[in-house]
């Protein structure tokens, strides 16, 4: 049964028959999920699918063991970064030979911020969100100093109208990491356009969480994550879409060797090579890409709209259930209570979020902690059930009614939280 034909908050046992009911419920035998653990943190680190672990030691032993640097070859490792991509293309809404897969979400987005500006000469701005993953906003000042630009940095809700004709490149995420608000795609990029200004998005949690259209809705560039809902594994490399027509006149600074139309002529000058393959820089991590191609295989059969639909019904279970069960013991909500703009992760609050989290995490239901005081939890929606938010807060209720989060310190200084 839908989750709207249930009145929340609901029962434990209402919780188990939205599990019967779930159309990905499937899904979850396809990860390797360790018993005793309640994993809500698939937005920092997404669970390990079935086949993995095979194929990077058949990597190791075969591909690298045995066919050593015949491999590049052989094994396809040359090919991989365009053949991954167009792997992961249909998660994003993008043509195949607009994707690519390489290097990291930072390394990608100051590559694109170059690029983006190089098509707009005499434009003097890179408008980008306050409150963005800092990351990013890192980026994009250091870009801007770079080429004598000016970063400009707005609230993500004031975006559209601050662009103007001096804009050269707007940046933002899709989905914010504290809140998981989503921006309208649509709307934004339309508003960019319209001043003459190119956009390039932050998927870091929208890809493999949220219905995507990048070509539908006239993205320009992108940016992606593959270790979070893409259950890539740590450090999984990032992804780059391009559109089409941009890829022609495509001038990012990074130029190392994979990048080159012809790397094994090591010619002194460099001759960029054609299509997406001009995103990539040096030589691809093998053993993360060969990771990440098969961890993609968890999504076959799966549409993205079912995916999203999921992850905004365990979204309202959790915030419904915190209103009843948590607002009286002092936990707020970060996150935005309308399910059709918010991502796959739910934000509490509480001036005691760290300690409680490490109690929680004790106790093996796993969220994370973001400071000052967002305990978020992250749903993946081909592995999280329904009761699996159910007992999540009722630990917290637990918690806070008892006070043992008391006796744990604060956090150390540089602790993953």
């Amino acid at each position: 049964m839908p989750l709207g034909d249930t009145a929340l908050p609901c029962t434990r046992d209402d919780a188990l028959a939205l599990d019967r009911a779930d159309p990905l419920a499937p899904a979850r035998a396809r990860f390797v999920l360790p018993q005793g653990v309640t994993y809500l943190d698939g937005n920092s680190l997404g669970a390990l699918p079935k086949g993995v672990a095979e194929r990077v030691a058949q990597t190791v032993a075969h591909e690298w063991g045995e066919g050593l640097i015949r491999s590049w070859n052989a094994a396809g490792w040359y090919d991989s970064p365009g053949r991954i991509g167009a792997k992961l293309a249909p998660l994003l809404g993008a043509a195949p030979h607009q994707v690519t897969v390489t290097d990291t979400i930072s390394v990608n987005l100051f590559k694109l911020l170059v690029a983006a500006a190089r098509l707009r000469p005499g434009r003097k701005v890179i408008l980008a969100e306050r409150g963005n993953f800092p990351s990013d906003n890192h980026i994009v000042e250091s870009v801007a100093r770079m080429l004598g630009l000016t970063a400009r940095f707005v609230p993500a809700a004031d975006i559209a109208t601050a662009i103007d004709a001096d804009t050269a490149v707007v940046e933002l995420s899709h989905v914010n990491y504290r809140t998981s608000e989503i921006q309208d795609m649509t709307v934004v990029t339309r508003a960019a356009h319209q001043k003459g200004a190119l956009i390039v998005w932050d998927l870091a949690h929208s890809t493999g969480a949220v219905e995507l259209h990048l070509d539908r809705d006239r993205a320009d560039f992108a940016v992606g994550c593959g270790y979070k809902f893409l259950n890539g594994g740590p450090g999984a490399p990032a992804h780059v879409y391009v559109a089409e027509q941009h890829l022609s006149t495509l001038d990012q600074p990074l130029t190392g060797w994979f990048a080159h139309a012809a790397p094994f002529a090591f010619d002194d000058d460099f001759r960029q090579a054609e299509g997406i393959r001009a995103m990539l820089c040096s030589t691809p991590q093998m053993l993360s890409m060969v990771a990440f191609e098969a961890a993609l295989d968890a999504f076959d059969g799966i549409a993205m709209r079912d995916v999203q639909a999921k992850g905004r019904a365990l979204g309202d279970l959790m915030i419904a259930l915190s209103d009843e069960r948590l607002a009286p013991l002092g936990v707020g909500v970060a996150s935005t209570r309308e399910g059709t703009r918010r991502g796959n992760h739910v934000s509490l609050t509480h001036p005691e979020g760290y300690r409680i989290m490490q109690v929680l995490i004790g106790r093996g239901i796993i969220g994370d902690f973001r400071a000052p005081d967002v305990m978020r939890f992250g749903f993946g929606p081909l592995y999280v059930r329904y009761a699996d938010v159910f007992d999540a807060v009722a630990a917290l209720e637990e918690i806070l009614k008892t006070g043992g989060w008391r006796a744990v310190p604060a956090a150390p200084a540089g602790a993953v939280t």
